[in-house]
């Protein structure tokens, strides 16, 4: 089975930010597939089917640049190896609304991702990328990605991350290589 992890923030205060792809994607499949996500110690946690596929979706609690010890945790309660890890996240090299989806590779200077290869000892996991464009004016890139959103800004992202939670679903169900055929 695979393990959906959508990474962000907790709290109010970050919930409309950029930086939260991760975790609107994940409440997505959450909604659509009729899931509550629970809150555990260190993250929350749900069971989906999607049709005749299984998955867990999490979100890690601890903070972004903590994510690798919340997957840490889940990877050895739910027994699930690297490879089976779908993460998704924001990434300010993409552009708005563009989605894609990598088999592993660097963390690109994302601090939640080098957590994530940090704590689970490798960088060969799946990912689903969200494109949050570049700060504009020269802002600095956490402060924007850390900016709330309103809105048809907030919309627009929005719709990205149900894009997102869809690609999910095609790797669960049609495998890496088809999704990124559908998705990239």
């Amino acid at each position: 089975m695979f393990l959906i992890l959508g990474l962000g923030n907790p709290g109010e205060h970050y919930r409309r930010t950029r930086h939260n792809a991760g975790f609107w994607a994940v409440e997505e499949l959450a909604r659509k597939h009729g899931a509550a996500l629970k809150p555990k110690k260190g993250y929350d946690l749900a069971e989906v089917r999607f049709y005749t596929e299984g998955a867990y979706l999490a979100r890690p609690l601890t903070y972004m640049n903590l994510s690798g010890k919340a997957a840490r945790k889940l990877r050895r309660k739910l027994k699930v190896a690297p490879a089976s890890i779908l993460v998704i996240h924001d990434d300010i090299d993409l552009k708005e609304g563009v989605i894609r989806i990598r088999k592993g590779g660097s963390s690109g200077g994302h601090l939640g991702v080098q957590s994530l290869i940090d704590n689970l000892g490798t960088a060969d996991f799946p990912r689903i990328r969200v494109g949050v464009g570049r700060p504009p004016g020269g802002m600095d890139p956490a402060k924007y990605v850390l900016t709330e959103m309103k809105g048809p800004e907030l919309e627009d992202f929005l719709s990205w991350c149900e894009k997102a939670a869809s690609a999910a679903e095609a790797v669960v169900m049609d495998g890496l290589e088809t999704a990124m055929n559908l998705f990239n």
